[in-house]
């Protein structure tokens, strides 16, 4: 059963329910044993959500790729001056939602640059403005980052920077920007950003108003297994106080059109393992997402055995994972999703961006009843 000894004592630990620690999370890292891995991460994924994959219809909008940050891992942000960086209007933003949307659509996922004169108050009145033309959709928007650049150029305080992007219309906010916590490594790949400590304590601070959030660790750039593993926990620990991670999204990095382009790209085992590996650590987290974006939908269907119970949504265009190269379509049809998973031998369910089931009428397109 494990061509690796190491693993014993841990599947003894997955099947009586006990936390993992860093040790053992290491050692999985270093095991190549990647079928016990994966069993055990199936194990506890069908523990915590059954034979359920969940999928959602969303769209994400990019008002801005400019960007004061100049870091190594991104291919994505442009230099003020660069002349094909861009910058929405308003208008053209709810214009881009509303060429997306439809009836079907449960949420807008609202990522971008650190832009340098774009003000809190403009990004107050895109969130309102989405409101109320879009009144269903749920606003997914910016990174811990983003709330932390916006805190900096307000001289307010993180949270009532929360506060202000909540009244204005933003229902939860996505993981991005977590990359990984190690402060050696984000001083070479992404030393204009906010520290671990304050992303950590920005995610605190949004949940602590009632707001869910996702979280991420981006791997398979300069990080040890140690980094990994470290990043692992200390999200952990922030669960254990909050409750307010819904999803972890572990990103590979892809280094075509970064200044980190010589470093190699991550291999479809690398893939897998660390899905397992996160779904086996972060024990009080409920959901471990593969994103097709960056693994492929076929990588992201083995996924659903190896400890991934989610497939993330349509998207419809995304800038950032192919700016840096990825290949992959920029949107999946719902009807496509189904497949993929039902492909996976897993049950497929629509869910909203908090996961609650979401009811179609026999028109798939229409509007939807969220079941609570």
């Amino acid at each position: 059963m494990f061509d690796d000894q190491r693993l014993r004592p841990i599947h003894d630990k997955v099947l009586a329910g006990e936390r993992l620690s860093f040790e053992d999370g290491v050692d999985m890292y270093r095991s190549n044993d990647i079928l016990a891995i994966g069993m055990m991460a199936n194990i506890v994924r069908e523990r915590i959500n059954g034979n359920v994959t969940y999928y959602n219809v969303n769209r994400h909008i990019n008002p801005t790729d400019v960007c004061v940050a100049q870091c190594k891992l991104c291919a994505f942000g442009k230099q003020v001056r660069d002349p094909d960086g861009y910058t929405m209007s308003h208008e053209q933003a709810w214009e881009v939602a509303g060429k997306g949307w439809s009836e079907a659509v449960t949420e807008f996922h609202i990522v971008g640059g650190l832009h340098p004169t774009l003000t809190l108050d403009w990004y107050c009145e895109l969130l309102r403005g989405l409101k109320q033309r879009f009144p269903q959709v749920h606003l997914k928007a910016f990174t811990m980052v983003e709330i932390g650049y916006f805190a900096t150029r307000t001289k307010l305080t993180i949270r009532q920077v929360l506060e202000k992007l909540k009244a204005a219309g933003m229902d939860s906010l996505p993981g991005g920007g977590a990359e990984i916590f190690s402060e050696s490594v984000r001083r070479i790949i992404c030393d204009h950003k906010i520290d671990g400590d304050v992303w950590l304590e920005t995610a605190r601070e949004a949940h602590n108003l009632g707001l869910h959030s996702n979280c991420t660790m981006l791997y398979g750039h300069i990080e040890s297994e140690e980094d990994r593993v470290d990043h692992l926990v200390r999200l952990r620990r922030l669960q254990d106080d909050t409750n307010g991670f819904q999803t972890f999204i572990p990103l590979a990095f892809h280094p075509a059109n970064t200044p980190l382009h010589h470093v190699p790209v991550t291999s479809g085992f690398d893939d897998i393992k660390t899905i397992a590996i996160s779904r086996l650590m972060l024990d009080n987290i409920p959901h471990i997402k593969a994103y097709w974006i960056m693994m492929t939908p076929r990588m992201a269907q083995i996924a659903q055995r190896f400890g991934s119970d989610d497939l993330d949504g349509t998207v419809v265009e995304e800038k950032i994972y192919h700016d840096a190269g990825a290949t992959t379509s920029q949107s999946l049809r719902r009807d496509e999703l189904v497949r993929l998973i039902r492909e996976a031998g897993r049950e497929p369910v629509e869910r909203d961006t908090l996961y609650r089931r979401v009811e179609r009428s026999a028109q798939p397109d229409t509007a939807f009843t969220i079941l609570v």
